[in-house]
C-alpha cells in the first residue's frame, strides 16, 4: 500500500492542488494522512511518519507539499520502480548533486519535466529552475526538493525530520543528509509534477539567512566544498555566505519574473494580431509597407542635384569675394 501525505497550512491550496493530483495517482487502498500543519513543519510531518509506521504493509509514503499537484497517472508504478532497490531511502522530482548549502538549487540540478504554475503577470507556467541547466532522472543526489518526498518504508520507520529547525528553510536538506548518513541512497526519478507557486524563492530575507545558518553549523563539515579545508571553513563568514546565496536567489527571482512578463506580452500580442479587426486591415498594412518601400527605392536611385548646385554657388561666392578683396 502506498501511502500519500500533507502538511495542510492553507485548507484551499490543499483543495486546489495536492487533493485532485493525491486523487489522481493515488489507488483503491492508498491510504491518505492529510494533517493540519503546525510550526515547525519538521513537527507535522513526524506525526504524519508516526501514523504511516504502524502500516505493516507500508509500500512508500509520499509527502506532498499542498502548493504540488501530481499529474502523474502512472505514480505508483514509478514509485515501486525507483524504490525496488532496498538501498533507496527517498525518491524525488527533483534534486541536485554538488550541494554546499540549504539553496540546493545552486549545484547541478536534476529534474523530472516539472512545472511551476504562477498567478503574477497575468499567470502562467515555467520549468521549474528554469534559469539552470536542468539533467534528466534517473539520477542519484546529493539532496531533494521538499515539494514531493516519497520515502520507503524503511526511512519512514527510522529517521525522523529535526524539529529544531524552527524557521522552515532547509528542511528538506536536512532530512536528505540525514538519510544519506543512515545508509541509504536519494533518487530523482521521472515522476511528473506542477507546482503553484510565487515566482519568488525567498520571501523573508532575514529569516532565510538565518536557517542558512543553523543549517550549516550543524552539519559543519559534511556541506564544504571539495576543495575546502578546515582552516577554510573556520574563516569562512557563514553570515556573508548565507547573504551571497540569498541575493543570487533574488536574482533568479528576477530572472523568473522577466520570464513571465515576457510571456505576458507575446501573449497580449497573439491576441491583437489574432482579432477579426487585426485580419481584416492585413491588407492595407502590407499596401502601405509596399508603398514606402517603394519609395525608399526611388530615392535611393534619384540622382541629387541640388547639392551640387548649392555647393557651387557657394564656390562662386567664395571667388568672387576674393577678387574684389
Amino acid at each position: 500500500m502506498i501511502a500519500f501525505g500533507s502538511a495542510i497550512s492553507g485548507a484551499e491550496a490543499y483543495r486546489r492542488y495536492a487533493e485532485p493530483g493525491v486523487r489522481l495517482a493515488s489507488e483503491p487502498d492508498c491510504e491518505i494522512y492529510a494533517f493540519a500543519a503546525v510550526e515547525p513543519i519538521g513537527r507535522t510531518y513526524n506525526l504524519i511518519l508516526d501514523a504511516a509506521a504502524g502500516r505493516e504493509d507500508l509500500e512508500a509514503l509520499v509527502l506532498v507539499h499542498p502548493h504540488t499537484e501530481i499529474v502523474d497517472p502512472g505514480f505508483c508504478a514509478k514509485v515501486r520502480r525507483a524504490l525496488a532497490d532496498s538501498d533507496v531511502g527517498v525518491v524525488g522530482c527533483t534534486g541536485a548533486t554538488e550541494v554546499t548549502s540549504i539553496a540546493w538549487w545552486e549545484g547541478r540540478i536534476i529534474s523530472a519535466p516539472v512545472i511551476q504554475r504562477y498567478e503574477e503577470h497575468g499567470g502562467g507556467q515555467l520549468a521549474t529552475a528554469s534559469w539552470a541547466h536542468r539533467e534528466p532522472p534517473p539520477a542519484q543526489v546529493q539532496a531533494l526538493d521538499g515539494q514531493l518526498l516519497v520515502l520507503s518504508p524503511w526511512v519512514v520507520r527510522n529517521v525522523r525530520f529535526d524539529e529544531s529547525l524552527l524557521l522552515g528553510h532547509g528542511f528538506d536538506l536536512d532530512f536528505s543528509l540525514q538519510v544519506r548518513a543512515a545508509g541509504r541512497r536519494l533518487m530523482v526519478a521521472d515522476l511528473r509534477v506542477v507546482h503553484h507557486r510565487s515566482l519568488e524563492l525567498i520571501s523573508d530575507l532575514d529569516v532565510w539567512i538565518e536557517a542558512h545558518i543553523r543549517v550549516a553549523e550543524k552539519w559543519n563539515g559534511t556541506l564544504d566544498r571539495p576543495d575546502a579545508d578546515e582552516a577554510d571553513w573556520k574563516l569562512r563568514a557563514r553570515r556573508a555566505e548565507a547573504k551571497r546565496e540569498a541575493a543570487r536567489a533574488i536574482a533568479f527571482s528576477k530572472a523568473l519574473t522577466l520570464d513571465a512578463r515576457v510571456l505576458e506580452l507575446e501573449r497580449a500580442l497573439a491576441e491583437k494580431t489574432d482579432s477579426p479587426s487585426w485580419r481584416l486591415t492585413a491588407p492595407l498594412r502590407m499596401l502601405n509597407r509596399l508603398r514606402r518601400e517603394a519609395a525608399e527605392r526611388r530615392d535611393q536611385t534619384q540622382p541629387s542635384t541640388g547639392g551640387d548646385r548649392w555647393n557651387g554657388a557657394v564656390r562662386g561666392n567664395g571667388a568672387d569675394g576674393a577678387d574684389g578683396g
